[in-house]
């Protein structure tokens, strides 16, 4: 999760928000990829949750790597809860339940972003094992319960674990229980923001399929191959989804500022102090109204912070995130960004997933969302096989990487980290029915060998 921005600019008028989204537009030459993934953290004794606390936790772990890299800690009170890159590259955050994410920097093309796991794979390894700590890549943790997670000390998400009982029934297993990995990509204008908007979210649910990565629970199969998609679909209806309204004329940043106005508030930032103001509008703090902070204006912080917080597919921010894929493991994490960059960084590319997509409907567009966290590659559309459909998109994927033609110091473009996606895709079966059948095979009904075999 990012850090909370801040930026105390008072917010004049509703035209001031849309503006922010209007900001993010860059010249091609100019777009970037961000990559942002997230691991469990475990003990290699007894493969349990890191309590934040204690001389192997995972403070311990953050100051170990404030030391190596010599980046700048990220402070709530007293509590190291993150580091920052100060030359603007990545930070490390942690999730609720100790999900140690890396943000990755801004980088040129999917060479880099690998280049940029691998080393910090290297340097979380470093210090993390004298601390006796390991990493597993998956899209749920595989055996600990929710009472067992440990909780990080960090105010947003006091604030959003009181909450999120209010409004779904699985929004404590979102924040405590899951990772994902996400690609943050740029657009040149409104126009390129709605077209990789729509192909994105109508697309989103391939990407589930191809990642799906979250079969078991508390120890046992849970029914599901990515599990995690499912718990998104009962998490906050008002802040997920499949956003159908995006789809519709008029579509681009106003509407989207008009949305998030509509998205209930989880807190409002004043210096160090999170104000709880869960379920309140944006509208009354922009109004001054808001009676937890009676005469506050909003501030472009708190629109960033706002923005933060909203969760659906595809989310919008000064650029366009990718929210659809499970944790997995380290070989896959580069083969995210080289799907999405294959798709909408090269407009032939992109227009042909937009002619593959622009008919379906509303309801269609739902039904395969709902399927694939069960059916993954097998779900439907039209009577077309998602594995088809998967593969089509790898095609267009393929083609787009190869017209980038951005080459490593071998000659080798980035298509070579769709190899991962391409093997899921040849075998017809993801890693989820991989671990499941291991599961029911060699593992013998036991899932502590995904915390060897599986872990970083």
């Amino acid at each position: 999760m990012a850090r909370d921005q801040i930026d105390m600019t008072p917010i004049e008028s509703r035209d001031s928000l849309v503006a922010w989204f209007e900001e993010g537009c860059k010249p091609r030459d100019n777009f970037r990829i961000g990559t942002e993934h997230e691991k469990f953290a475990f003990t290699l004794e007894g493969h349990n949750p890191v309590p934040y606390e204690g001389p192997h936790g995972i403070h311990a772990l953050l100051n170990g790597m404030r030391h190596l890299l010599g980046w700048e800690p990220i402070m709530e009170g007293d509590n190291i809860i993150g580091l920052y890159d100060v030359t603007g590259g990545g930070a490390i955050s942690l999730e609720p339940g100790g999900q140690f994410e890396l943000s990755g920097g801004p980088v040129e093309n999917v060479h880099q972003t690998a280049s940029e796991v691998m080393a910090h794979l290297a340097q979380v390894r470093e210090i993390a094992r004298p601390l006796r700590i390991g990493f597993l890549g998956i899209g749920m943790t595989p055996k600990w319960s929710r009472q067992e997670m440990p909780r990080m000390p960090k105010g947003r998400y006091r604030i959003m674990t009181d909450y999120m009982p209010k409004v779904g029934s699985l929004g404590l297993d979102m924040m405590y229980r899951t990772c994902t990995v996400q690609t943050n990509l740029d657009f040149c204008s409104e126009a390129d923001m709605v077209q990789k908007l729509r192909v994105s979210l109508a697309l989103q649910p391939v990407a589930t399929a191809l990642f799906a990565n979250s079969p078991f629970t508390e120890g046992r199969p849970n029914g599901f191959l990515s599990f995690r998609s499912e718990i998104w679909r009962d998490t906050d209806r008002a802040r997920s989804g499949m956003l159908p309204w995006a789809f519709e004329p008029g579509m681009g940043f106003e509407r989207w500022a008009d949305y998030a106005l509509d998205v209930p508030m989880y807190f409002v930032k004043r210096g160090d102090r999170y104000v709880d103001v869960a379920g309140r509008s944006f509208r009354d703090l922009l109004a001054g109204r808001l009676a937890e902070l009676p005469g506050e204006r909003a501030t472009l912080s708190d629109w960033a912070n706002h923005i933060s917080t909203i969760f659906p597919e595809v989310r919008l921010k000064r650029y366009l995130e990718m929210r659809g894929a499970d944790g997995v493991p380290w070989r896959m994490i580069a083969a995210l960004p080289a799907f999405w960059v294959g798709i909408l960084y090269d407009q032939t590319s992109l227009d042909a997933a937009w002619d593959l997509v622009k008919s379906w409907t509303a309801a269609e567009r739902q039904q395969l969302r709902d399927d694939v966290p069960r059916h993954a590659l097998k779900a439907t559309i039209r009577g077309r096989s998602l594995l088809d459909l998967a593969k089509e998109c790898l095609t267009f994927a393929h083609a787009g990487l190869k017209r980038r033609a951005r080459l490593d110091r071998e000659g080798r473009d980035e298509t070579r980290y769709l190899e991962s996606l391409g093997d899921i895709v040849a075998r017809g079966h993801t890693t989820a029915e991989e671990l499941l059948r291991k599961y029911h095979g060699e593992w013998k009904g036991s899932v502590e060998p995904v915390f060897t075999e599986y872990a970083y």
